[in-house]
């Protein structure tokens, strides 16, 4: 008969939270573990006699009994995270991988090394390029990271912009004034802004000046202080507009530039600005640079199967 690890919880109130909704966070646990894990009473039992997975086991559920008693329930990402803490040895640090944003009910967790590589650019470098395919959680984060700042004041202002570049239909056949024809480019931006906070709370920051949403063209000629800047879809900027946006950052400014160099959308693809900005400015020493892979993509199993068959039919 296989050996069971058992980890015994004396807070008995914790117990759903630790479950998570019919056992998802319990079949998460399975699912990285390849082991049968279930819940029997005040006991959180593991079928396995492997000690490395014991142990990982343990360390996990208390991390998740700790996130749980400070009222965040635990979830798959939190698990993930977790695991991915526990397996590359960081877990035995103070360091909180996780991100708060002052009223919102979420906390988002990196789910992979390489998103925990990135809040940790995001805390320690002036500019940051994450470029990679898509459903990496590129912008996701990014737009996170910096809702947890201006929500904390640490940056009076966060801009936030991407290219209008027409890709199979044109601007022009589109209905409406200027505001409602670039309105579906900046549209991703608002989806994931209104995940992590309200959408009357967006509105709110918006009509107040805290937030601001605009395409590319919109910025030159300024200069940004005291602001976090997002530049999203990257790989759709020419090199005059890269150079333009970078040399927008003014005092007190950190930027965080996203793009997919596989979905360039230019009628010239050697011209990305974003291409051409990871060649020149890798070596600069308060620029961070961090490339995603195929593997990164946590959106959905499916997307990453269709990357893939695509990489593979180029």
């Amino acid at each position: 008969m296989q050996n069971k690890y058992i980890c015994v919880l004396d807070d008995t109130d914790l117990i759903p939270e630790l479950c998570g909704y019919g056992d998802r966070n319990l079949k998460a646990i399975e699912e990285k573990l390849q082991v049968p894990v279930y819940c029997r009473g005040n006991e959180i039992l593991l079928e396995s006699d492997d000690k490395a997975k014991q142990e990982l086991f343990s360390r996990v559920i208390s991390q998740m009994r700790s996130y749980a008693q400070k009222g965040v329930s635990p979830d798959q990402d939190m698990i993930i995270t977790l695991f991915n803490e526990a397996e590359s040895g960081s877990a035995d640090s103070k360091k909180d991988y996780s991100i708060t944003i002052p009223g919102s009910s979420r906390r988002v967790f990196p789910r992979n090394k390489n998103q925990m590589r990135l809040l940790e650019l995001f805390d320690t470098k002036d500019l940051v390029f994450a470029i990679g395919p898509a459903g990496t959680g590129k912008t996701y984060l990014a737009v996170a990271k910096a809702l947890c700042e201006i929500m904390q004041k640490k940056y009076r202002k966060l801009v936030i912009t991407r290219p209008v570049v027409e890709a199979g239909e044109s601007l022009g056949f589109l209905p409406g004034d200027l505001a409602q024809k670039i309105s579906p480019y900046l549209r991703p931006l608002y989806d994931a802004m209104e995940s992590l906070l309200s959408f009357e709370a967006v509105t709110k920051l918006e009509e107040t000046g805290v937030i601001e949403v605009a395409p590319l063209a919109y910025m030159r000629g300024r200069s940004l202080s005291d602001c976090y800047i997002i530049l999203d879809e990257a790989q759709n900027t020419t090199r005059e507009q890269m150079k333009m946006f970078l040399t927008r950052i003014g005092e007190h400014s950190r930027a965080i530039v996203t793009g997919d160099v596989t979905q360039i959308d230019l009628p010239n693809k050697s011209a990305s600005g974003l291409v051409e900005a990871s060649k020149i400015l890798k070596d600069i020493d308060d620029i961070g640079f961090l490339e995603f892979s195929p593997g990164d993509i946590v959106r959905n199993r499916l997307v990453k199967k269709i990357i893939d068959a695509y990489e593979k039919n180029k």
